[in-house]
């Protein structure tokens, strides 16, 4: 008789194997696993993905294993193959919280400042920017981080020999203006102009774009359209309009139909981060080298291949031949801690409701990863009642109010959450 399906895919999943000294070697099967964790050979190092150390020493047959990186802004995809199996799959999901954390950190900060000492004028000369070489935004930053903890995550668990690394270069005027070239790079929309100010006022003819004039208010004011936290000082976040609109619109009296125009953040956080990323992986290993987009795109097309970023990755490993895995391993960076103790609005009395909550209710904590139903799962709420709402990585609702008591925990709560799919054979395009 024929195999199972639960025993075909298990013969297609890998359980990742540590020596004695925890160094990583070729993976191998559920079964052997258990019939080493049986016979005390071995012991259990991370449950997800699932890795065991041996007790014994052992020969150490390695085979080239490529890591191939689809870095993003938003979503990173990952996949390790040698010339005949793909052994790792993964994509990752990126924090995008921090630039607004930071601005409220400083609203927080400056409104504290203001009430509580004398006014200092503002001093230049003492930013980190400008006392430190190479400084990059903390929001860059963090994402480069986090390209660089899940590299460094799989080179404890597989001997990888040769890492690939696909890079974007994002010609931003190019898109913009497809027919630029030579001096026209020095030839900018703001050329000529003092500021970005005098700039929007002169491409919308010093003309109220909502009311057209209608007002007669000659005093004109530049309007962010999406925050200036959100959306920049860019000129297509930017529209001129008359102060008597502008009021208005801040009072809620008129809603404005200007929309912000096409942004290029995460364009520009590619070209920023791609040199700052590929040089320090330089630094950490040997045997790095870069791909392009292009390319990647090719070989995926031409092998009929669905697109994911997990598949980019396998794509950008070059074993296209290698038989791709059926399991998957879904990531996401989450916040660890609020920082900020009490709310901004003040109570009766006089009296600052605070931010936060316990850190363990009836012991759990958020993220941590328990077991309702035989389902694992997360919990993304908490209630002082001690009841939970449940979700998967990806926000699925499991449940929206479970009890504590139906709960057993099973992980406790990390800065990177990792769940394992059975996806099945990986389809095509």
């Amino acid at each position: 008789m024929g195999a199972s399906l639960t025993e075909r895919r298990e013969r297609n999943l890998r359980v990742y194997v540590l020596n004695m000294r925890g160094e990583p070697l070729m993976p191998t099967t559920p079964h052997k696993a258990r019939l080493l964790l049986r016979n005390s050979k071995a012991k259990v190092k991370i449950r997800t993905p699932f890795t065991i150390q041996l007790l014994y020493a052992t020969g150490e047959a390695k085979q080239n294993i490529t890591l191939g990186i689809d870095a993003g802004s938003k979503y990173v995809g990952l996949s390790a193959t040698t010339e005949k199996q793909e052994l790792y799959a993964s994509e990752t999901i990126l924090r995008n919280d921090i630039v607004e954390l930071l601005a409220g950190r400083k609203a927080l900060r400056s409104s504290r400042r203001n009430r509580k000492t004398r006014y200092r004028k503002p001093r230049f000369n003492n930013r980190v920017k400008s006392k430190k070489k190479g400084w990059l935004a903390p929001s860059i930053q963090h994402k480069i981080n986090s390209h660089l903890r899940l590299v460094r995550d799989i080179h404890k668990i597989l001997p990888i020999t040769n890492i690939v690394v696909e890079v974007a270069a994002f010609d931003i005027q190019k898109i913009k203006i497809p027919a630029i070239k030579g001096i026209d790079y020095q030839q900018g929309e703001q050329l000529g102009f003092w500021n970005v100010r005098e700039y929007v006022l002169f491409r919308d003819g010093h003309i109220c774009q909502h009311c057209k004039g209608k007002s007669k208010d000659k005093i004109l004011n530049v309007h962010h359209i999406e925050s200036r936290k959100t959306g920049g000082d860019t000129p297509n976040n930017l529209v001129s309009l008359c102060e008597t609109c502008h009021d208005k619109y801040h009072r809620g009296l008129i809603e404005l139909k200007a929309k912000r125009g096409i942004s290029y953040r995460d364009a520009a956080f590619m070209g920023i981060m791609r040199w700052s990323f590929y040089n320090k992986l330089k630094e950490l290993y040997n045997n790095v080298s870069l791909t392009y987009g292009y390319i990647t795109k090719n070989t995926r097309i031409r092998n009929n291949i669905a697109k994911t970023h997990a598949a980019d990755a396998y794509c950008i490993t070059g074993n296209i031949q290698a038989k791709r895995v059926e399991t998957i391993y879904y990531q996401k960076f989450v916040r660890r801690h609020n920082r900020q103790i009490h709310k901004c609005t003040i109570l009766k009395g006089g009296k600052r409701k605070k931010n936060q909550s316990a850190k363990y209710v009836y012991g759990y904590r958020l993220y941590d990863k328990v077991k309702y139903a035989d389902k694992e799962c997360y919990i993304f709420g908490r209630r002082a009642s001690g009841y939970f709402d449940l979700r998967m990585l990806d926000g699925t609702k499991v449940h929206a109010s479970a009890s504590y008591k139906k709960l057993a925990l099973i992980e406790r709560s990390k800065s990177l959450l990792t769940e394992r799919k059975v996806i099945g054979i990986p389809p095509l395009a």
